[in-house]
């Protein structure tokens, strides 16, 4: 072969080159700080102006955070420790630390009972919540509402298990029944439940000592206790209740349309601290003479109907945004409108429906903040109360605030990413 033709005779490698790292600049830490920081000169203005930002609010927090007094009696001992340092009293946590999270008349030798019914609670949401739980747990979901009633309120054991009961006679005469009325399935089931669930009192009226609590008045729940028992009943009952309405507003039955229209459109009208009044003064009038219709009972029922007006136009929405190909599937299936709806329409709604409802519920439990302007001493009451009144924490703010906002926002924040999570979880859709 001549020396011209094996010069043009391209070259070809016969081993690999050594994989090499990227450099710096392309992978980790660094690609994303010049992405998210600095990848361009508006971000970078952004970027250094927002750390100085962080700068002087942590230059101010940590020193009062880390400085704070944590073992003083009242406020005054509390300065004089200070002695024109920067720190916070935080004295007042240690020394309140109760009445902020079960109210002053609850009993002291009690606390472990609201804080038995709140470990249970996530035992209980946890086949509901997620869907890789044992279904046998369920029947610990079922129990719980009513062993938290017992627990929180006290009384004879024997009273929950005699709403239970009902509960599940009336349940048994829904099911045999259902299959040939709907309607008069469960309007039997209503009735029968409602008349063992008084025969079941009655006889056990006089068994107030069996498995007994020390019992406890509504009016003396209180602090933080208070919010999470008005959020959790309120929210778990708002939702089923939303539904229905929401179902009713879009039935071909007038009356049926009208009294849901009628229902959402008056209560979306009227602020909830107005409801709330209602509640606890004006319902007091229609009701006869010597009745005692407890107060938290009337307030859970006002919030309740608040939270289920917005769900079911939440729902109502997920609904509409259903192609109408949905429904004609379940038509084409031979499903009747419970079934249709049970298997194809409302799971499909209520995950479009997701993000909605969880604003409702978040906005729900920070609106039971509300109910301390009927003189609740939940945890804004007590602090505004009790607490701000007494002369040995009068001037403390900051602290109990901040206290009250970081409960708070745990419970919200917790509440926000789980609805993400389960948004991922039911995320069906093909890109």
């Amino acid at each position: 072969m001549s020396d011209t033709h094996a010069a043009s005779v391209p070259y070809v490698r016969e081993t690999m080159l050594p994989q090499v790292e990227p450099p710096s600049t392309a992978t980790g830490p660094v690609k994303w700080v010049h992405q998210s920081l600095f990848s361009s000169i508006p971000y970078t203005i952004l970027t250094l102006v927002a750390l100085y930002v962080i700068f002087v609010i942590l230059s101010g927090l940590l020193p009062w955070l880390l400085g704070g007094v944590w073992n003083t009696g009242n406020i005054r001992e509390c300065r004089e420790v200070l002695d024109g340092a920067q720190g916070g009293c935080f004295s007042v946590l240690t020394e309140r630390w109760n009445q902020l999270l079960f109210g002053i008349a609850y009993p002291q030798d009690g606390y472990w009972r609201p804080t038995l019914a709140f470990i249970l609670l996530f035992v209980a949401a946890a086949p509901v919540l997620f869907g890789a739980v044992p279904r046998q747990l369920l029947i610990v979901t079922v129990l719980y509402p009513f062993l938290a009633f017992w627990l929180i309120w006290g009384g004879s054991l024997l009273v929950p298990l005699a709403a239970l009961f009902s509960f599940a006679i009336g349940y048994v005469v829904y099911s045999s029944l259902v299959k040939s009325s709907f309607a008069g399935g469960l309007f039997a089931g209503i009735v029968v439940g409602v008349v063992v669930w008084f025969v079941a009192g009655f006889i056990t009226s006089n068994l107030t000592n069996v498995l007994a609590l020390e019992e406890v008045a509504s009016r003396n729940m209180g602090g933080f206790m208070l919010n999470m028992i008005l959020g959790v009943i309120c929210v778990s009952l708002s939702l089923p209740l939303g539904i229905v309405l929401a179902l009713g507003r879009q039935s071909n039955l007038p009356i049926i349309r009208l009294i849901c229209v009628v229902f959402i459109e008056f209560i979306r009208g009227v602020p909830l601290i107005t409801l709330l009044f209602v509640a606890n003064v004006v319902l007091a009038y229609f009701l006869p003479p010597g009745t005692n219709f407890d107060l938290i009972l009337r307030v859970i029922i006002m919030i309740t109907m608040f939270a289920s007006a917005y769900i079911a136009e939440v729902i109502r929405g997920g609904l509409a945004a259903l192609p109408r190909g949905q429904y004609e599937a379940a038509d084409s299936l031979g499903l009747d409108y419970a079934q249709a709806m049970r298997l194809i329409i409302l799971p499909q709604a209520l995950k479009i429906s997701i993000p909605g409802i969880v604003n409702v519920a978040v906005g729900l439990f920070k609106d039971t903040t509300l109910v301390s302007i009927i003189s609740m001493f939940d945890l804004v009451g007590m602090i505004r109360g009790p607490i701000l009144a007494s002369t040995d924490w009068n001037g403390v703010y900051w602290e109990l605030w901040g206290f009250a906002a970081l409960l708070f926002f745990v419970v919200c924040y917790g509440i926000s990413q789980y609805s993400q999570w389960l948004e991922r979880q039911l995320q069906t859709d093909h890109h």
